[in-house]
């Protein structure tokens, strides 16, 4: 019998600690390759370490709540078989398995015999979640997995409780939240919302938290202004639309205006550097690599920031396709732990939505971040041989909201200047 030792695996770039946040097996218990082990979290993203041997689990070396190191010992396990290399698979294993959790664990729960724990190609885990969340049988036939043959793994089930927005609420909290003379007629179930004619009262899911404490500390941390600027930007919309279709069938990348936005804003970073840093108390950081994060809205309607880094090492293929890759992984909460991590920048797309303009609020430690809106046609004053004269012109606002502590008026205006004059410059007989 061999003893084959459970470590915390690299979790990313930057990332060296992680907090246990649950075992889910005992000393004694029997596992074989593949069963969910231990949870652990690093600020924004849980990961699930799984075994990579059968043996018997005779030690759990922690405590649910420590804050471990990569290379810790988690928990031991007794084996018979050969583990010469099991540090890289279990590094590999839960490379693979690593994903953002953003569901709220309920307390009190009811019903819980009533779920099927009997279903087929069901792990541990999973039969656990459907348990603790009471999920009824009909609910998880409709589930569609997305493990190996349409198995449903544990990503699968907490976006189907982060969909379904189920939350447990105490009937007496809620009635003392309306007039007396309608908290009578008031008949909850604990496992769902409650919605009224008047009001809905829901719960924020463990995303929507996070997002609120990183808003509120960016405001209390940074004094916000934000400067914009309108920019013509005809002849970038006439060679996007002349160039997308080849960029498609060239590159298999669809070609959107982001990546145009984002080289600009690149190329004025480098010439403005001190757009580029972060303060510590009386010191500020210049970052020399240019990381840009690119806000992105879920499916969930929550926000998250993957980051494109080294954005001034690519061209605008590399751009598209980077940009591409990480929102999709995005949506489909397939992310890494680096890959939202480490941002020096943040650009978020309003335009997207409709938004003419907006005043974001910066992603600390950053200083500053901007904004785009909707790309509209315009009637505009344009001066020609002949004079002055009235064109539909394709507009964009362009909003920059910075730390006052460092960034001055004077120098966001410079910034914004110079992408619009990168913008007004660019090469519309660029090809690929």
């Amino acid at each position: 019998m061999a003893q084959v030792n459970i470590t915390l695996p690299p979790m990313g770039e930057g990332i060296t600690e992680a907090t246990i946040t649950k075992y889910l097996v005992n000393e004694s218990d029997f596992v074989t390759v593949d069963t969910p082990l231990v949870e652990v979290a690093t600020d924004k993203v849980d990961s699930e370490i799984s075994s990579f041997c059968n043996g018997k689990v005779i030690q759990l070396t922690r405590n649910v709540g420590d804050v471990v190191q990569v290379g810790e010992v988690l928990l031991i396990i007794e084996s018979d078989e050969e583990n010469d290399s099991h540090e890289e698979i279990n590094t590999r294993k839960t490379e693979e398995k690593q994903f953002s959790t953003y569901a709220i664990p309920k307390e009190n729960l009811t019903n819980v015999n009533e779920v099927s724990i009997a279903k087929k190609f069901l792990s541990p885990l999973v039969k656990q979640l459907i348990q603790e969340y009471s999920i009824t049988i009909a609910e998880v036939e409709h589930i569609a997995g997305s493990g190996l043959g349409g198995k449903i793994t544990k990503d699968d089930i907490l976006q189907f409780i982060q969909n379904k927005e189920q939350v447990e609420f105490s009937l007496s909290e809620i009635k003392n939240s309306f007039a007396p003379e309608v908290k009578e007629s008031i008949h909850l179930k604990p496992e769902i919302n409650f919605s009224s004619g008047e009001v809905e009262v829901v719960e924020m899911d463990r995303m929507r938290r996070l997002i609120s404490e990183h808003m509120v500390h960016s405001v209390h941390t940074s004094p916000h202004v934000t400067s914009f600027i309108e920019m013509d930007v005809t002849r970038i919309v006439e060679w996007r639309n002349k160039s997308k279709d080849e960029f498609l069938k060239k590159h298999g990348e669809k070609l959107t205006f982001l990546p145009v936005f984002i080289e600009s804003t690149v190329m004025s970073i480098k010439d403005f550097p001190m757009i580029n840093v972060s303060i510590d108390n009386s010191r500020i950081i210049i970052k020399k690599n240019i990381h840009v994060g690119i806000a992105t809205a879920l499916p969930s309607g929550n926000l998250i920031v993957p980051v494109i880094k080294n954005a001034d090492q690519k061209n605008l293929i590399g751009l598209a396709k980077s940009l591409n890759d990480l929102a999709s992984r995005a949506r489909e909460n397939k992310l890494l732990p680096d890959e939202i991590k480490g941002g020096t920048f943040t650009i978020t797309n309003l335009g997207s939505f409709g938004t003419l303009m907006g005043t974001p609020i910066i992603n600390q430690p950053e200083v500053a971040i901007l904004g785009i809106g909707e790309i509209r046609k315009m009637p505009s004053v344009v001066e020609t041989p002949a004079g002055d004269a009235i064109a539909i012109r394709h507009k964009v606002i362009l909003s920059l909201t910075f730390d006052h502590r460092i960034i001055d008026g004077a120098l966001a205006g410079k910034f914004l200047q110079k992408i619009n004059e990168t913008l007004q410059n660019f090469d519309v007989l660029r090809k690929f």
